[in-house]
């Protein structure tokens, strides 16, 4: 009876965590007609900005969503009052894109409508648009064409969803478990089919559409119909929302994530990312294969606030002089060995290792890794991305060259930071070792993240090892921690272990994990540890629910 009781307990715990899941993220894809080859130029790029922006920014609070659960009053007010102060007079998107460009992005996606319904064009659909405002200018028309005149590709975020819709038509305003009649259904179909014709046959070529809400499918066939060209991103592939893959995914995605805890402008409550961090992500999402396209919250006067122009501008430089291990890469046979992370060429004989983690690491000063993964051939150079090899500033005497050796163990490498960035000689950033004409050192173990499950009372995670890689043996364990939540989760890098067991077979094994708090959300994954790297499973969620006594 008591373990019935258990296993109940942990049903509703799973049922209510994948309920949370599909809520926090729109993230439904499936039937992908983009061109493969545009999807690969795409994906080569790498490095976009997202712009979410609305008439709400004005208040500082979230974008569209406080409209769910609001008062008939609060409604009224912010569909007619609103738009009558909303002027971004200062919206340059010249200026936006110089920015963009510095800090190594190459596209940006814009909210040309979000879930409130507020289009940025002179759409003939609604009256609930810029026109209307005190700005009264077709922004959307200036966007795309500043974007587009600066080099960048031009891209556009349209939400089928639309709360004005809904209020119109006397429809609560609530998010999923919509049922329609068959004419409301047929109209609101209409809108979004006549809205995306509007997008895509008033601004010229559109590269890339990111397709949040629903309905998807009108929006969707009338993009690709009208313009076959188009990368259509969210709706089409996988798009991670303030999160990362846990490993390397074969397939295209991108990630979407905010400066801080929230898509819209934010002027109180908030923690931006610092410049360092961001810099980490975009090197991380592109070691796994992915996209980072990285938002920005315009002021309600239409530039982007300092507090995160500053951030853009320490990954601006960081990025001039890695670029190299950003742009037109794919991921190594693995993502990390510990703080170095790899990217790669396509042809896998080039790869770089960033980094990272070491931001005390004085100029001049020489460092040795050994590196399990790669393995040297004849051919083999070694160099480091920005830097000549040959000299420090005001110490001609020091030795700067990088060099490496082949052993037993792995690759060794031993570099220095030789370049001065800030005048203070205090760089905290990544820099980046390129390795040329290498190949793998081996076939990298893998191991697969399982369930959690809840037996008399303790929570025991289960994981497979699906491939030894060249060892007899080698350990397993489990990283966990506390889910910080949906916005504040990449604020987080320190995860708890497991105590390491011995492995010799490929198969299932299973962890108990260590005391933790009743109603706690945690994040685990599995992991294995070879004698020359370590590698992880992707990141799975539970949440302890009910008594473990």
């Amino acid at each position: 009876m008591h373990m019935k009781k258990l296993l109940v307990i942990f049903a509703v715990c799973i049922g209510n965590f994948l309920y949370a899941q599909k809520e926090e993220s729109d993230n439904r894809f499936a039937g992908n007609k983009n061109k493969p080859a545009r999807q690969e130029w795409l994906r080569d790029l790498g490095f976009g900005m997202f712009i979410h922006f609305n008439v709400d920014a004005q208040l500082g609070i979230t974008i569209s969503h406080s409209l769910v659960g609001a008062s008939d009053d609060y409604l009224k007010r912010y569909f007619n009052e609103l738009p009558k102060t909303f002027d971004p007079f200062a919206f340059n998107p010249a200026a936006i894109a110089k920015l963009a460009k510095l800090a190594g992005m190459k596209y940006v996606v814009f909210t040309a409508k979000h879930h409130s319904g507020f289009c940025f064009w002179d759409s003939k659909t609604t009256s609930f648009k810029i026109t209307n405002t005190p700005y009264k200018k077709d922004l959307l028309k200036e966007y795309v064409e500043g974007i587009r005149k600066s080099g960048l590709a031009v891209g556009l975020y349209y939400s089928p969803e639309d709360f004005k819709f809904l209020y119109d038509q006397k429809i609560l305003i609530k998010r999923g478990d919509m049922q329609f009649d068959k004419k409301t259904t047929a109209a609101y179909d209409d809108l979004v089919r006549k809205q995306t014709t509007e997008l895509f046959t008033m601004f010229g070529k559109i590269d890339v559409l990111f397709i949040d809400g629903e309905p998807k499918e009108p929006c969707r066939d009338v993009a690709w119909k009208l313009q076959p060209d188009v990368v259509i991103t969210r709706g089409a592939v996988n798009t991670p929302e303030q999160t990362l893959p846990g490993i390397a995914l074969d397939e295209f995605w991108e990630s979407c994530v905010t400066m801080g805890t929230q898509w819209n402008y934010k002027p109180t409550h908030d923690n931006i990312k610092k410049g360092g961090r961001l810099i980490e992500l975009l090197v991380e999402a592109r070691s796994k294969g992915g996209n980072f396209l990285l938002n920005v919250g315009p002021h309600p006067d239409g530039y982007i606030p300092y507090e995160q122009e500053i951030e853009l501008r320490e990954v601006a430089a960081w990025h001039f002089i890695n670029y190299e291990a950003i742009e037109g890469v794919r991921p190594w046979i693995i993502t990390n060995e510990d703080n170095l992370w790899f990217t790669a060429s396509k042809d896998k004989k080039t790869v770089y290792a960033v980094i990272t983690g070491i931001p005390d690491w004085p100029k001049g000063e020489r460092k040795e890794f050994v590196l399990g993964s790669i393995k040297a051939t004849p051919q083999t150079t070694i160099s480091i991305l920005g830097q000549n090899d040959k000299v420090t500033e005001y110490a001609n005497q020091l030795d700067v060259d990088s060099r490496f050796e082949q052993k037993e163990d792995g690759l060794h490498i031993s570099i220095a930071r030789a370049q001065r960035v800030y005048d203070n000689y205090k760089w905290p950033n990544p820099i980046t070792v390129k390795l040329e004409n290498v190949e793998p050192a081996l076939d990298p173990p893998q191991v697969e993240t399982g369930s959690a499950n809840i037996i008399n009372g303790t929570i025991e995670l289960n994981g497979r090892l699906l491939k030894k890689g060249n060892a007899d043996s080698l350990q397993i364990l489990f990283e966990y921690r506390p889910y910080a939540g949906f916005a504040e989760n990449l604020y987080s890098k320190d995860w708890l272990r497991t105590n390491p067991v011995s492995i010799h077979e490929m198969g299932n094994f299973t962890q108990s994990l260590p005391a933790v708090e009743e109603g706690k959300e945690y994040q685990y994954r599995a992991v294995v540890m070879h004698p020359r790297l370590t590698v992880r499973g992707d990141v799975k969620r539970v949440t302890v629910k009910g008594s473990r006594k």
